[in-house]
């Protein structure tokens, strides 16, 4: 998806000495709100579907309670550990990619000299500026390294901590998916008024979130609020439906 463009007062800012200073210092800290936002989006669409899913097949107000909190925990534990081994992936690759390029380099460095040369040859330098390249990359080995672990094999050097991924999806799913089972927490009410509530509070959620998601992406933010709330209206109305169907089909109702 096309992202949007900024205009030129803000393009202007952006690359004003002391901006550009910030940003490429803050460069190699990795952000965890993408995380967030990916855990508050499941967390919400999961929770509202078991919602509906159970008022659908007319199982009670304190019966999608328990669903919906159950699900609450166990689903975002699940997620938040499936994001941790991610990242922990992530990092041992590095790690390893690290201590194995640190080698190649310590044991046959010409031979690593000549893949350099070769990455900055195929950007275009040759000559003395090549050369000089080289001479200058070569001379900081952590930097030495980390030009080849992003050119030759394609991995950032800065990966995610592995515990903070798994906090941030944890801490969003919990709280955003808390959200569509507020009201039948505050009752009490008939369970169709409740429900009634929690589609409104579900919706204002999917749209917050779905704002979040395009300042991420650094998307259309309208577009990415319609969409996640298109996406979790329906996974609930899926949902709600299959209830009832199910109640019909064993006789319940």
């Amino acid at each position: 998806m096309r992202r949007d463009r900024r205009s030129k007062d803000e393009l202007r800012e952006e690359h004003r000495a002391e901006n550009i200073r910030i940003r490429v210092a803050d460069g190699d800290q990795t952000s965890y709100l993408g995380d967030a936002v990916l855990g508050a989006i499941d967390g919400v669409v999961t929770t509202f579907a078991v919602v509906a899913g159970a008022v659908g097949g007319r199982l009670g107000g304190l019966v999608v309670i328990i669903l919906g909190i159950a699900n609450l925990v166990a689903d975002g534990f699940s997620m938040a550990v499936s994001n941790y081994l991610n990242a922990r992936s992530r990092q041992e690759e590095v790690k390893e990619a690290r201590e194995e390029e640190a080698h190649q380099i310590e044991e046959f460095p010409e031979g690593e000299r000549r893949e350099l040369r070769e990455i900055f040859f195929q950007k275009g330098f040759s000559g003395r500026m090549l050369e000089e390249i080289v001479d200058v990359v070569a001379e900081r080995k952590s930097v030495w390294i980390d030009t080849m672990l992003t050119e030759e094999l394609g991995l950032h050097p800065q990966t995610p901590n592995p515990f903070k991924a798994a906090g941030s999806t944890f801490a969003a799913f919990v709280v955003a998916g808390f959200i569509p089972l507020l009201p039948f927490l505050l009752g009490p009410t008939e369970l169709d008024g409740m429900f009634l509530v929690s589609i409104a509070a579900a919706s204002v959620a999917f749209a917050v979130v779905g704002i979040l998601k395009g300042v991420v992406l650094n998307r259309n933010v309208v577009r990415s609020a319609l969409e996640v709330l298109v996406t979790g209206d329906c996974a609930a109305a899926l949902a709600y439906l299959l209830g009832g169907w199910l109640r019909s089909l064993f006789g319940a109702g």
